[in-house]
């Protein structure tokens, strides 16, 4: 406090020292040049420059504000411009992940046409562009995004082909996929695209023939590459057995492709399988027999023993020795106990078929011996367990039929 009034004491004393000094001698001041003439007193005119100074000042400090390249206040600034990049990446990327495929194509576009690395952003909005059914749209982002990143080639096609294969253009997509393997032979994500869009196209000869590139490349873990070759290879018994359903040439095609498999694929229980499945629908169902009798001798399979339960062999009565013989070393698999009771059904044990299916379903409450044990019932003579079962049958197939309510009378 005492340095204060120290402090308005000096300007006081200042102030009345300059004003003593005005009143003695206010000076003079003559500026002349050709026609210019400027007259005036000292103190004016040292109040004059002060002014300007101050206003100079100003002026230099304004545009400082205004054209820094990190101001706050320039709307047009690089530290601006930048925020309202980063606010359009946040946004798109939001509206991306919640479906608002407008808003998310608008920021992104944007944030792309800004940014240095756009790849990003690029193919966020041609996915949203494809999403709202602007195919050409999004096709024209990515052509952009080529512009921009060529060194992209890859990614950017992986994408496209994604793009194709969502709007239901899996012709375009294979196109795009067959040019990327031919020029990235190895890329793993290539091969593992061709062989998703094989498998949605039921083309399932190709996948076969890219097996050995997926193998090589380890495109799939080991697990999954084999059960993805069992089941190609199943399929492929499929399509070649339709070939002329019901007609001998569908039965050559089938045989054909059954001999194509190595001697190890052509003892995996699930292409055995497969392979009997199609001989039962073709027909052939003593070859069947045969197929399934020895693939169950070398290794059971309980549902290679379901199946055989469906076969009429050369010799029933033999059929159900060789089932039964089974039963020793599996006497508690509900399938085989199926399969034992649907055999003596075809040889006319009654009995033995009632005890076999009622045994199965004591061990697992199946919708088939529901319904193989309610037919034998019904012929027996008991309706009434016959006609419990069928509805536990039909429980069983679909859950939901028992809890969906039955429509109410209409009462004319």
């Amino acid at each position: 406090m005492k340095r204060l009034y120290v402090i308005v004491f000096l300007v006081i004393a200042a102030a009345g020292a300059l004003g003593l000094a005005i009143a003695q001698h206010s000076g003079y001041v003559l500026i002349a040049y050709k026609t210019f003439r400027y007259e005036s007193s000292l103190w004016a005119t040292l109040l004059l420059v002060a002014l300007i100074w101050l206003v100079l000042w100003g002026v230099k400090a304004l545009v400082e504000l205004v054209a820094v390249s990190s101001g706050v206040v320039n709307p047009w600034s690089n530290r601006n411009r930048s925020r309202r990049v980063q606010v359009a990446i946040e946004h798109g990327q939001l509206d991306l992940a919640e479906g608002r495929w407008a808003s998310a194509q608008r920021h992104l576009q944007r944030a792309a046409e800004a940014e240095r690395q756009p790849l990003l952003y690029y193919l966020g909005a041609a996915r949203a562009a494809n999403e709202q059914g602007r195919y050409e749209e999004s096709d024209n982002l990515l052509e952009r995004a080529l512009e921009r990143q060529p060194q992209a080639e890859l990614a950017i096609a992986l994408s496209h082909a994604q793009l194709q294969t969502d709007r239901g253009d899996t012709d375009g997509a294979l196109s795009t996929l067959l040019a990327m393997h031919e020029r990235h032979p190895h890329s793993v994500q290539v091969l593992r695209q061709l062989q998703r869009l094989y498998q949605q196209r039921g083309d399932w000869s190709s996948v076969i023939r890219l097996l050995p590139e997926l193998r090589k490349d380890k495109a799939l873990p080991a697990s999954e590459l084999a059960e993805l070759e069992r089941r190609a290879w199943g399929e492929n018994l499929t399509l070649a057995a339709r070939q002329d359903e019901g007609g001998t040439v569908g039965l050559q095609s089938l045989n054909r492709a059954w001999q194509q498999l190595t001697s190890a694929q052509r003892q995996e229980p699930q292409l055995v399988l497969a392979y009997a499945e199609q001989l039962r629908q073709l027909g052939a169902e003593v070859e069947a027999e045969e197929v399934l009798r020895a693939a169950l001798k070398r290794q059971y399979d309980s549902h290679l023993a379901r199946l055989y339960g469906l076969l009429r062999g050369s010799d029933p009565a033999r059929q159900l020795q060789t089932a039964e013989g089974w039963l020793k070393q599996h006497p508690n698999d509900p399938s085989l106990l199926l399969t034992l009771g649907r055999l003596c059904l075809q040889t006319s044990l009654w009995g033995k078929a009632r005890d076999y299916l009622e045994s199965s379903l004591r061990l697992q409450r199946n919708p088939e011996a529901c319904a193989e044990l309610a037919r034998l019932l019904a012929q027996l003579g008991d309706t009434d367990r016959s006609n419990q079962l069928f509805q536990e049958g039909l429980g069983l197939l679909d859950e939901r039929l028992l809890a969906s309510p039955l429509p109410v009378p209409v009462r004319v």
